[in-house]
């Protein structure tokens, strides 16, 4: 089967630079995807975007390219609740991947189980409005009941302006809730404004409640760009994400968002992006526990 790209869409950085910043051994990029290959697993008719292929092979040579040693692939929404191209990722990558699934609640315990087998240990929830349909709140507290039972989390994606309309449910999940991207925040507004003062307070006041610190390139407004060696990039990003490292360091997570769906103006070099990550985890151990420590925690808890 053959798909025509969305029109505009930005393809995945081609030839990355390597990193300057030297990641500590064992660390784990804990948010990619996998699109396709589309003539081996079509998108989702549903779906609200079309990309470009972007394979298990070419992920695991960023992987290496960059010194990663493991993956976490996230379903993306163009696969919809389909997660054969996730799951046969995590399979193939001979334990170095595990996977965050999209599930419907008619899902059988068996396909869970595949699932589980396969290397997933997660669901998402999206609310982003622009990207999925609205999937009823009874609906998503039933499947994480169910997935609680195999030890999965939650990980959840929203806008900072949506979290007061959906603090009641966040706060009822039952299981570890994962944040994506610091819950979007406008980094045009003050570190110390309201909005991100309640998203401080989630995390605060839940300790099962993590986040993970990336996407710089999805939040910033000023840049600079990853692009042509810049070693400062998105540096209006940083005294958010920095905040979130240092204040809960047990609870963060990183991840590159190859291959980064959606942008709009501009597609990073990834391996700049890495060379974002000691702007916010200022120390050796705070890099630890966000690319080693946490994941493996979360991910690979059987190997601690």
């Amino acid at each position: 089967m053959s798909f025509e790209k969305t029109p505009g869409w930005l393809d995945w950085y081609a030839g990355p630079s390597k990193p300057r910043f030297v990641l500590p051994p064992g660390s784990v990029d804990a948010h990619c995807h996998v699109f396709g290959p589309g003539d081996q697993f079509p998108f989702a008719p549903e779906r609200k975007y079309t990309p470009c292929d972007a394979s298990k092979a070419q992920l695991f040579a960023l992987r290496d390219h960059l010194g990663f040693a493991r993956n976490v692939i996230v379903q993306a929404t163009c696969h919809g609740a389909d997660n054969r191209a996730m799951a046969d990722a995590c399979r193939s990558s001979g334990g170095k991947a595990r996977g965050v699934a999209t599930v419907k609640r008619g899902v059988a315990d068996t396909e869970l189980q595949d699932l589980h087998d396969a290397g997933v240990r997660g669901v998402r929830f999206n609310f982003v409005k622009r990207l999925v349909d609205f999937t009823p709140k009874d609906e998503l507290l039933e499947i994480a009941g169910r997935i609680k039972a195999l030890g999965w989390h939650v990980v959840i994606y929203f806008e900072a302006v949506d979290l007061p309309e959906l603090w009641d449910f966040f706060t009822a999940l039952p299981t570890t809730v994962v944040v994506d991207h610091m819950g979007r925040p406008d980094v045009s507004k003050p570190v110390d404004g309201p909005e991100f003062a309640l998203f401080e307070k989630f995390m605060r006041e839940h300790t099962n409640v993590w986040s993970k610190v990336s996407c710089p390139e999805r939040l910033s407004v000023a840049g600079p760009r990853a692009l042509d060696g810049e070693q400062g990039a998105y540096r209006d990003v940083v005294p958010f994400a920095r905040r979130i490292v240092e204040r809960f360091p047990e609870r963060v997570l990183w991840g590159t968002d190859w291959p980064h769906p959606n942008l709009k103006d501009h597609m990073p070099d990834d391996g700049l992006l890495v060379d974002f990550i000691p702007h916010i985890a200022t120390t050796a151990e705070l890099q630890h526990k966000l690319l080693v420590d946490n994941p493996m925690r979360l991910y690979w808890p059987e190997e601690i």
